[in-house]
């Protein structure tokens, strides 16, 4: 039955996925273990953790539900850790302990479904848009830095989706690999890939952890990962439950901890590159995407050592026209959602220019502010006291 809806498409679509992933946020995972003095057999550890957790959960969450569900490592919470200082290795895997069990609580207790419950389907379409729109940004930036390559991209996606609509991503992907080998910007062959070894660190518990990373490192990754991740299942249509996959995650993040898995989420971005029609026509054959790309992260985490090398094999022009590209009918999806009703058009639109923004207040993204400025924005136009 699984092999039967396994396709090219959702093969690429995974791949596109965790090259995505990958790219736009490992360097800032890096920069988190140097932060608390990891060696670089530490740092090694923290790949092989991370792609393991990622991928395991990916692909078992994906195969229970038959449904897309993509995991991720916490980008902001990444970015928090690589800002702290003054805590050792041991005290940072204490907070990573810590946080794991606080994702856990607020999954199994139920509380943060019941929030989610509570956002209209508009105001998390349009967040979803805004979590998007700056790859579709960087995709038209990026004709002008690799005007040859994103050009030629282009026009494999325009041909592609007027031909054969369902491997149109494939073209793209292909037309850019192709383009960059003839410049001679695509290195595959500098990649080395040798098994990645786990290397165990003793956590050890302080003050100073717990308020400074532990915490702020929860906040984070359910306002700023969480929350758009259940948003962008919502958005394409999906009732996946919030609460095992969430609690699932914190559960992987508690277990591969003390080797530098720091704390595992739902995937927006990526998971969103899973859910549209370019990895399937059919959206009940698409969690076959996330499948594959739970398949990947396993492999990349495997060969941590090697994460290093294949980032620089793709070029980044190539990496951001494919993302942006691929992405581009789930903004435009996403859009017409969230504005289809007039009622909630206004406060949808709200959410939706607070998130593109990137606006980040007291170390937390746009998507939590502009959730914060639509669900204002309704309760101001439409809510009405009740007297008795």
């Amino acid at each position: 039955m699984v092999l039967r809806d396994l396709s090219l498409s959702a093969v690429v679509a995974g791949f596109v996925a965790v090259l995505v992933g990958f790219t736009s946020s490992v360097v800032i995972v890096f920069h988190a273990a140097e932060a608390l003095g990891a060696t670089p057999a530490q740092t090694v550890s923290w790949m092989w953790a991370l792609g393991l957790g990622m991928g395991l959960t990916s692909a078992g969450l994906s195969l229970w539900y038959r449904q897309p569900v993509l995991t991720a490592w916490s980008t902001p919470g990444a970015a928090l850790i690589a800002g702290t200082s003054g805590l050792s290795m041991a005290e940072g895997i204490g907070a990573f302990v810590v946080c794991a069990l606080l994702i856990v609580a607020a999954g199994a207790s139920g509380f943060f479904a019941r929030v989610m419950d509570r956002i209209p389907r508009a105001l998390a379409a349009a967040l979803l848009a805004g979590v998007l729109t700056r790859f579709g940004f960087d995709a038209c930036l990026a004709l002008k830095a690799s005007p040859v390559l994103v050009g030629a991209m282009l026009a494999a996606y325009l041909l592609g989706r007027r031909l054969w609509p369902r491997y149109a991503v494939p073209g793209v992907l292909l037309a850019g690999m192709a383009v960059a080998a003839g410049q001679g910007t695509l290195n595959l062959g500098a990649v080395q890939w040798r098994l990645a070894q786990p290397v165990w660190t003793l956590p050890a518990f302080s003050v100073q952890a717990l308020v400074g990373l532990a915490l702020p490192l929860f906040v984070v990754t359910m306002a700023s990962q969480n929350l758009p991740g259940v948003a962008a299942q919502r958005a394409a249509g999906y009732d996946t439950p919030v609460s095992p996959p969430v609690t699932v995650t914190g559960l992987a993040s508690l277990l591969l901890a003390p080797f530098g898995g720091y704390a595992l989420n739902l995937a927006a971005i990526t998971a969103a590159i899973c859910m549209g029609r370019e990895a399937h026509a059919d959206p009940a054959k698409r969690y076959m995407a996330a499948v594959m790309a739970g398949l990947f992260y396993i492999t990349l985490g495997l060969a941590g050592g090697a994460v290093v090398g294949l980032i620089g094999a793709f070029p980044k022009g190539l990496v951001l026209a494919v993302a942006g590209l691929a992405l581009l009918s789930t903004i435009g999806g996403a859009l017409a959602m969230g504005l289809q009703e007039e009622r909630t058009r206004e406060a949808a639109l709200l959410t939706f220019l607070v998130t593109a923004s990137g606006l980040s207040l007291f170390g937390i993204a746009s998507a939590f502010w502009g959730l914060v400025a639509g669900v204002l924005a309704l309760a101001v136009q439409h809510w009405r006291p009740t007297f008795r």
